[in-house]
């Protein structure tokens, strides 16, 4: 037999394999009319097929994704699927997993929004770090939207009743066609260049999910990226988010909503300052009754009346007591030496060569060496003889020996 032979499994895991290889594959969007359209309700996956007039390929849904369309699919529409094709291996026939899907008519613009997105979000454009707090007490707003829309009107009136110290730098653009997204990056430019704005609310008044296209232009939510100060994107839309919502410092629904996260309630700024200027006075006043408190006390107190006697006296006669102490000390320990001493002087006395020699004894010396025995001297010899009174010359006559 054949080593080349494999088995059916095998053959569709090496197809599924090559199919799996393919980039292309793995973000595939088709377009083309669904039929066989089946919700599977036990599981919540869908199964359908799409073709042309040519071609047909089974699709597939799971639920995850499912969940995340936003219109219902029936038998004759024209979608736009997303996903990755690959190798079913129990029945070896391929078919579409379908991520995203998409009304035709929609479909492409959602693609575009989607790659958008994914493109600048994996840049780190809309990460959270890269988020600045808005000023809480901004001086200028820049202000680009259209000028003669609601929009503006809704802007103005509210930071002028609420933060009515707040300089507006108004740049009208177009909102909606193609002059619109040019309009917007040059005013963008003349903010940035003049360099006085603390703030910038870009947006428009509302409209249909449609009317954001201009708000999903990559190059606008570089631009916006690109400010040296905050930006809040305001284009008046509750439910659909634009790219420059996701770019911007911070997305207000409605440009009212910019408005009243842009600037402070100087109502509420002034009640605080009060409530402020109350608490400091209460705390001042509070601390001065305590510290005069103690200033009075302490011209009060007798330390202060009669500083001689509670300070001075006192202090005198315990360094008087402590003297005498000293003194008594210094007398007790002086008679107990002098008593050790002359203790010790009457035993050395005791033991005195003088003491002996007053008792009747002599100290005999020979050429000025102690004689100790009578061995030690000869006839004719000179010695000298010491007593207690004095001393004496003597010649040896004779000598005797005790036994």
């Amino acid at each position: 037999m054949n080593d080349s032979v494999i088995s059916v499994r095998q053959l569709n895991l090496y197809v599924k394999s090559l199919l799996d290889g393919q980039v292309r594959l793995q973000n595939a969007a088709v377009i083309g009319e669904i039929s066989n359209f089946k919700n599977h309700y036990a599981s919540g996956h869908w199964y359908f097929t799409l073709k042309d007039s040519d071609a047909a390929i089974r699709c597939v849904m799971f639920r995850f994704n499912a969940a995340g369309v936003r219109f219902t699919p029936s038998d004759g529409m024209q979608v736009i699927a997303v996903g990755r094709v690959s190798i079913y291996e129990k029945d070896g026939s391929y078919q579409l997993y379908a991520e995203q899907l998409f009304p035709a008519g929609e479909g492409a613009e959602a693609l575009k929004f989607e790659e958008i997105k994914n493109r600048l979000q994996n840049e780190g454009l809309f990460d959270a770090q890269n988020k600045r707090p808005l000023p809480k007490f901004p001086k200028n707003i820049a202000v680009i939207t259209s000028g003669t829309g609601a929009a503006v009107q809704d802007i103005l009136n509210i930071t002028g009743r609420r933060w009515p110290m707040a300089r507006i730098i108004m740049c009208p653009v177009s909102v909606q066609g193609k002059s619109a997204v040019p309009e917007m990056l040059s005013a963008l430019e003349r903010v940035y260049a003049l360099g006085t704005a603390d703030v910038i609310i870009i947006g428009r008044g509302g409209g249909s999910a449609e009317d954001l296209r201009e708000f999903n232009d990559e190059t606008l939510a570089r631009k916006i990226y690109e400010s040296p100060v905050p930006v809040i994107s305001a284009v008046g839309h509750e439910t659909d988010f634009s790219i420059c919502d996701f770019v911007a410092d911070m997305r207000a629904p409605t440009p009212s909503a910019a408005a009243e996260l842009a600037v402070p309630d100087s109502e509420e700024v002034l009640a605080k300052l009060n409530k402020f200027r109350l608490y400091m006075r209460t705390a001042l006043k509070s601390a001065y009754e305590s510290r005069n408190a103690r200033l009075i006390a302490a011209v009060s107190s007798p330390y202060l009346a009669n500083p001689l006697n509670t300070l001075v006296f006192p202090r005198l006669e315990r360094a008087d007591r402590a003297a005498e102490k000293i003194l008594s000390l210094t007398n007790a320990y002086i008679e107990q030496k002098n008593a050790a001493l002359c203790e010790k002087a009457a035993k050395l006395d005791a033991l005195s060569p003088l003491k002996v020699l007053a008792r009747g004894y002599a100290a005999v010396l020979k050429d000025g060496r102690a004689v100790k025995s009578v061995e030690e001297l000869n006839e004719n010899d000179t010695i000298d003889i010491t007593l207690a009174d004095g001393k004496a010359i003597c010649r040896v006559t004779e000598r005797e020996r005790f036994n």
